[in-house]
């Protein structure tokens, strides 16, 4: 009898503006999909000024079959521009909520717990800030908090912005593995491994990957990074 895993995915969309310059939503659900991700961390999921709105709106989830968990206000997919989606039947939503990101830049980061194919999963999906000392600080910050949840086996992905092949971060977050980084951008011609993932011991990861297929390499500047997990 076969194992079961579940597929998750970490995608900086962009605000769905490609590298054409142009906005377009279902080419960003395109490559979602393409993914055959059962759950989704979205990073620049809404526009940039006030009240950001969502740039995947929600209408072009619903009809694709995708639900959004509720983080953000006045019509935004996310909060600080993070996003949690997963597909219809694919999970049971059980709870979520925010977790505030240290540093000069407003960041953040979203949490959501799932009862999935494996089990309950939490996710954390975040958007570290572009120095190394800022980076430095959040790990720390995500690694204090994530010792708070004894709920259920955890997920860390999203835009890490970290160029370093070298494991500058895992150190900071002992109780989590941090998968090898492979390159996601920029989307033409990848060379760094900005978008990563991590797991608590509780989970084994069985395969991850870049997604390349078209159109991911010009629906974003980013391409999403995906894994394969189960209960250890």
């Amino acid at each position: 009898m076969s194992v079961p895993t579940l597929r998750l995915a970490s995608y900086n969309i962009q605000k769905c503006v490609g590298l054409d310059l142009r906005r377009r939503p279902r080419r960003t659900l395109q490559v979602i999909e393409g993914t055959g991700a059962q759950i989704v961390l979205l990073q620049e999921a809404d526009k940039r000024l006030p009240p950001r709105p969502a740039a995947l709106p929600h209408f072009v989830l619903d009809e694709a079959g995708w639900q959004v968990a509720n983080l953000g206000g006045a019509g935004s997919l996310g909060w600080h521009g993070n996003a949690i989606l997963w597909r219809s039947g694919s999970a049971t939503l059980l709870d979520h909520g925010h977790i505030h990101l240290p540093g000069l830049e407003p960041r953040g980061a979203v949490w959501a717990v799932f009862e999935t194919v494996i089990g309950p999963v939490r996710v954390i999906g975040a958007h570290l800030g572009l120095t190394g000392k800022a980076r430095h600080e959040q790990v720390l910050h995500l690694a204090r908090e994530s010792a708070n949840f004894d709920d259920a086996p955890l997920v860390w992905g999203g835009d890490f912005n970290e160029w370093s092949r070298t494991p500058v971060l895992d150190h900071l977050a002992p109780a989590m593995q941090f998968l090898a980084p492979k390159p996601s951008f920029p989307a033409l011609r990848p060379i760094g491994a900005l978008d990563r993932m991590a797991v608590s011991k509780e989970l084994q990861v069985t395969a991850h990957g870049v997604y390349r297929e078209r159109p991911a390499h010009i629906a974003s500047d980013h391409l999403p990074v995906w894994a394969d997990l189960r209960r250890a």
